[in-house]
């Protein structure tokens, strides 16, 4: 190494000897969390022949088959739904929503505002686009707590509509600036839910939580879990896709709008799955070294006087640490900083601009192998007050010292 890579590293090496402790913990909940993994593959017999695909309709493919029963395992749930065909995270809510609600129902979010991707599909932003709002599809939100947990008197009052028939749980902060819910918090939460409605299906948008705890909100009772590959539980190998796991009844409604009614889930090809299983195999290990690598950005920042959230002695229930930064001059600078530390694309030198489902411009920084590979280490953020960069992943912990490293000297200079 030269000595100016060590000069770098210096700072982050005697950081990292003082949270010992907390990143022993994390290496824990990593070994539990891989031999839950570990039993869903053994108990499925996954086999060699089960990592090929097919082509053309996708009848009998084995591959996808077997693989949605090993997330099922893993998620503690009745039946899975994961396909490469689902673009994305929103895509999967997309199709969660349109399978369980109906004209003159009501969708209700218990968790702020959604993410932005998720107000065009509601009906927020626009119309014309075959919104939920243009099928006769209500919405209502319930704005978190200010300690950013559940106002659970205000769902007991807002499940006397009759009309509310899905409730929304976002498990992250999407671009919000507060802390990610525990699956304890949504456990509270869906027990009252179904005590009260039993006939109200959950619905948890479980982006970048998977995997940080030792349970999943798929094991506490909601009726849908849905999440992305190119996310914790592709492992940083996944190329596309998405996942839905819950209640038998509820992912056979989503494979109906993934495809078409009557084919569900028996179509869909897609020619090779090893990345897929292996993906979700080393997801334990790759979660844990972002998680890793975000307590050790906290500890970082706050020894340079940067604030972030979750601080390192508080709880890591999402791969997402808020970095208030200030100033659009300081976020931009950050993110450029995170790109020109990255394996791809370390040349180029993001700028914000507007992104089809957001309201504000935003700025991107993801030099990964996987397009929006958010497992992959990036940062990004709208820019508006008050000017948070949000950062995520890191497929090594490595990387993440030193692109920190890198990202906290180049705001020094601003």
């Amino acid at each position: 190494m030269s000595s100016r890579n060590q000069d770098a590293l210096q700072r982050a090496w005697q950081i990292e000897e003082q949270i010992r402790a907390p990143l022993a913990q994390i290496e824990r909940l990593v070994d539990l969390n891989q031999a839950k993994v570990l039993q869903a593959f053994t108990s499925a017999q996954v086999s060699e022949s089960h990592l090929h695909g097919s082509t053309g309709y996708g009848y009998n493919d084995r591959g996808r088959e077997q693989l949605q029963v090993v997330y099922a395992k893993a998620f503690g749930a009745e039946d899975a739904l994961v396909s490469p065909l689902i673009v994305s995270g929103t895509h999967a809510l997309t199709i969660a929503y349109f399978a369980l609600l109906r004209p003159g129902q009501r969708l209700l979010s218990i968790t702020g505002d959604p993410y932005d991707t998720l107000f065009p599909v509601i009906g927020l932003a626009k119309d014309g686009m075959g919104s939920l709002r243009e099928f006769g599809i209500g919405f209502t939100s319930i704005s978190l707590l200010p300690s950013g947990g559940i106002d659970l008197p205000s769902l007991r009052k807002a499940l006397a509509d009759t009309t509310v028939s899905v409730v929304a749980i976002q498990r992250s902060a999407g671009y919000a600036y507060r802390r990610g819910l525990s699956v304890a918090e949504i456990a509270d939460a869906i027990t009252l839910i179904k005590t009260m409605r039993p006939d109200v299906r959950v619905v948890v948008d479980n982006c970048y939580g998977e995997f940080t705890e030792l349970q999943e909100p798929s094991e506490v009772g909601a009726d849908l879990t849905v999440g992305s590959l190119i996310k914790n539980p592709g492992g940083g190998l996944a190329p596309t896709g998405a996942y839905l796991v819950g209640t038998a009844e509820a992912v056979a409604a989503a494979s109906y709008r993934l495809t078409a009614p009557g084919l569900g889930r028996e179509a869909g090809s897609y020619e090779n799955y090893r990345l897929f299983y292996q993906g979700l195999f080393m997801a334990p290990h790759t979660v844990g070294e972002a998680l890793k690598g975000n307590l050790l950005s906290a500890a970082m920042l706050a020894d340079a006087g940067i604030e972030s959230a979750p601080a390192v002695g508080e709880p890591r229930v999402d791969l997402v640490l808020r970095i208030k930064l200030e100033s659009a001059e300081r976020l931009i600078a950050f993110c450029q900083a995170i790109q020109a530390a990255s394996p791809i694309d370390a040349h180029a030198r993001p700028e914000p601009d507007a992104l089809p489902g957001y309201e504000s411009p935003v700025i991107m920084a993801a030099g990964a192998f996987v397009q929006g590979s958010s497992i992959e280490l990036s940062a990004d953020g709208p820019i508006r007050e008050p000017y948070v960069a949000y950062l995520q992943g890191g497929l090594t912990f490595s990387h993440v010292k030193w692109a920190m490293a890198h990202a906290i000297s180049a705001l020094s200079r601003t």
